[in-house]
C-alpha cells in the first residue's frame, strides 16, 4: 500500500460486501431459491417466458379438473399426466396437453418381450396426440432384465423407436425419451433402480443413434441432478435433442423451494437462454399442507 491508496477498515469492508449482497439478493435476475414462508397465497405468473405445465399423478387424490382450475388460475397453461378421459375437460378450462402418456417406463423397448407391445401403445398414442392438438408423446427404454445383453437392448430400443417413428412424423408428434434416476430406491416414484436409461448421455446418444427430429430427450432435472449432475451445462450441451421438461426438488422429490439442493431460477434463465420454446412440467410430489399452495410456490420460483 502506498501513500496515496486509501485506508479500508475491516468494518468499512464488510459493510460494503454486505451491501453488495443485499443488491444482489433484491436484483430481479439474481434471485435465488424462494424459501417457502415467502410463497404469495395471491400469486399468478407474470413473466409467462417459461410455459409451465403441471403432471396431474404427483397430486392423486385431487380430481384432474380440480388440479386443472387451480393450474389455470396460476397462470400455468398446460398439464399432463392425468387420465385420458379427462383430457377434455382440461382442455375446455383452457390448459394444453403438454405430453401424452404411452408404454410406461417398465415395459420398454430394451426387452424383446415387450417390442410388440411398446409399438402398439406409441402408435395409439401419437393418435390421442393428434387428436387432442399435443405435440408430444412419452417415451422410455425400460426396465434391465435377467441375462440382458446391453448393446442388443439398446439397438432394440434404437429398432422400435425406427418402426414408430414414421407414423410420428407424419402426425406432426414428438417421442419424448425420458431418462430417469436409479439411485433412489426410497419410493417406487422417487427413482427406478433397474432402468436401462439411468444415463443422460447415454439417452442422448440412443437419440442420435435414431436421427429424427421426431425424437427428443425428457430432461427431467431432478433425475439428471442425482445421476449426473452438471445441470446447466447439460442443457447447453443438449439444447438441440431436449424436447420437453420436468421439475422436482432434490432431494426427497418434493417442493422445489429452500429445503433442497437444486437452484431452479438460474436453471429456468439457462433453458430461456437456449430458445426453448416447449413446456416445463412441475412434477414434484408434493409435501406442504397444502398442495395447490406448493404448486403455485413453484410456477413462482420458475417465473422468471
Amino acid at each position: 500500500m502506498n501513500s496515496t491508496t486509501p485506508f479500508v477498515s475491516r468494518r468499512q469492508l464488510l459493510q460494503g460486501v454486505a451491501g453488495t449482497a443485499l443488491g444482489l439478493a433484491l436484483a430481479p435476475n439474481a434471485r435465488a431459491q424462494l424459501p417457502r414462508e415467502s410463497a404469495d397465497p395471491l400469486f399468478r405468473v407474470k413473466q409467462g417466458r417459461i410455459r409451465q405445465s403441471v403432471m396431474g399423478w404427483c397430486f392423486n387424490p385431487m380430481k384432474p379438473e380440480t388440479l386443472a382450475r387451480h393450474s389455470k388460475k396460476i397462470g400455468l397453461v398446460a398439464i399432463e399426466g392425468i387420465p385420458r378421459e379427462a383430457y377434455k375437460a382440461a382442455k375446455e378450462i383452457g390448459l394444453e396437453i403438454s405430453l401424452v402418456s404411452s408404454h410406461g417406463f417398465g415395459q420398454g423397448p430394451c426387452n424383446p418381450k415387450y417390442k410388440d407391445e411398446v409399438i402398439t401403445k406409441l402408435t395409439e398414442a401419437i393418435d390421442v396426440a393428434k387428436s387432442v392438438g399435443s405435440q408430444r408423446v412419452i417415451t422410455f427404454t425400460g426396465m434391465r432384465f435377467e441375462g440382458m445383453d446391453e448393446q442388443k437392448a439398446a439397438d432394440d430400443c434404437v429398432e422400435v423407436w425406427k418402426k414408430v417413428l414414421p407414423h410420428a412424423e407424419k402426425q406432426g408428434i414428438t417421442l419424448c425419451l425420458e431418462h430417469l434416476n436409479s439411485r433412489d430406491n426410497s419410493h417406487p416414484m422417487k427413482g427406478h433402480p433397474g432402468y436401462f436409461g439411468d444415463n443422460v448421455d447415454f439417452c442422448v446418444d440412443l437419440i442420435k443413434r435414431v436421427g429424427s427430429d421426431h425424437l427428443k430427450l425428457l430432461f427431467d432435472i431432478y433425475h439428471v441432478s442425482i445421476m449426473n449432475g452438471d445441470i446447466i451445462r447439460r442443457i447447453r450441451q443438449y439444447k438441440d435433442v431436449i424436447g420437453h421438461y420436468h421439475t422436482a426438488g432434490n432431494p426427497g422429490r418434493g417442493e422445489i423451494d429452500d429445503t433442497q439442493e437444486i437452484n431452479y431460477p438460474p436453471i429456468m434463465r439457462a433453458i430461456l437462454e437456449t430458445g426453448y420454446t416447449g413446456f416445463v412440467a412441475q412434477e414434484f410430489i408434493p409435501t406442504w399442507q397444502d398442495p395447490i399452495a406448493a404448486l403455485r410456490h413453484s410456477a413462482q420460483v420458475c417465473d422468471v
